[in-house]
């Protein structure tokens, strides 16, 4: 199995959940995270004063799917999310050994 953490734009989360829909992927964490990639913000002006926004707004969206629909959901966030400009986010993959459903205790290897 494999978790799938892509940190993407507040107004892209619909299309990466129904791109993941598609996919037959339905469980899924959303997270409201603040940060800052390359770009370090951006300086923006308020009530006549200039000051700098260095932790942006964006939506955290992690996923744990078999290995087999890994490389899809890859794709399908990536695609879903691109905006072709800059602060369009990351995708980061991680291994997940196992997993346990809390109601049953049931293992997920």
């Amino acid at each position: 199995m494999k978790m799938i953490k892509s940190i993407i734009r507040p107004n892209k989360v619909d299309d990466v959940k129904d791109a993941l829909a598609k996919l037959n992927i339905a469980g899924m964490t959303v997270t409201e995270v603040r940060g800052h990639g390359k770009q370090k913000g951006h300086t923006a002006i308020y009530r006549g004063k200039e000051y700098n926004v260095s932790l942006l707004p964006k939506m955290e969206i992690e996923v744990v799917v078999p290995d087999s629909l890994a490389d899809d959901a890859i794709k399908a966030i990536v695609t879903a999310a691109r905006t072709g400009e800059i602060g369009d986010g990351r995708v980061f993959v991680m291994p997940v050994q196992e997993s346990y459903r809390s109601r049953t205790g049931e293992r997920e290897a």
